[in-house]
């Protein structure tokens, strides 16, 4: 059982994000023929025949902006799977998503400032890694991102 919970893009970001992304762009919905896109809507792979859009998202600018923090030299934004259309958001089912490849998990502090990062290279030791993030209490979030490209798949608050 997992003690950590991602945190899915929520429903006021998707609709904003369905209508222009963080770089200020409409999204392209595309039919996904292969499958296996990161979803950060749902926070499972797509599934081939879905509608999905790839749109630009700065995630510690919207942390930033709901705690209240700058984020300084850290705001970023980058590309990020959603689907075209509203959908169910993820399973209940207790488990960290994309534990499937190496990641990265950035730490930051409660002012934005960024602490540091760590790679996890194993699947069973996403959990372990999050629960050593979390021990320096100078952590308020992680982000954890793929490690190819950099991207953001999504973000761990302080339990």
């Amino acid at each position: 059982m997992t003690t950590h919970i991602a945190r899915p893009l929520d429903a006021p970001t998707l609709k904003q994000l369905r209508t222009a992304d963080d770089a200020g762009r409409p999204p392209t919905a595309v039919i996904d023929t292969e499958g296996g896109a990161p979803l950060r809507c749902c926070l499972r792979h797509s599934r081939p025949g879905e509608s999905t859009a790839l749109v630009s998202y700065a995630p510690l600018r919207r942390w930033a902006a709901a705690t209240g923090v700058d984020p300084g030299a850290y705001d970023e934004r980058g590309p990020v799977f959603i689907h075209a259309e509203e959908c169910p958001g993820p399973a209940d089912d207790d488990r960290l998503p994309f534990t499937d490849s190496h990641r990265v998990l950035r730490r930051y502090a409660a002012d934005g400032r960024i602490l540091g990062g760590r790679l996890v290279e194993e699947p069973a030791d996403h959990e372990a890694a999050l629960t050593a993030a979390f021990a320096d209490p100078e952590v308020a979030v992680v982000h954890v991102r793929a490690v190819e490209y950099g991207c953001f798949l999504y973000e761990v608050r302080r339990p």
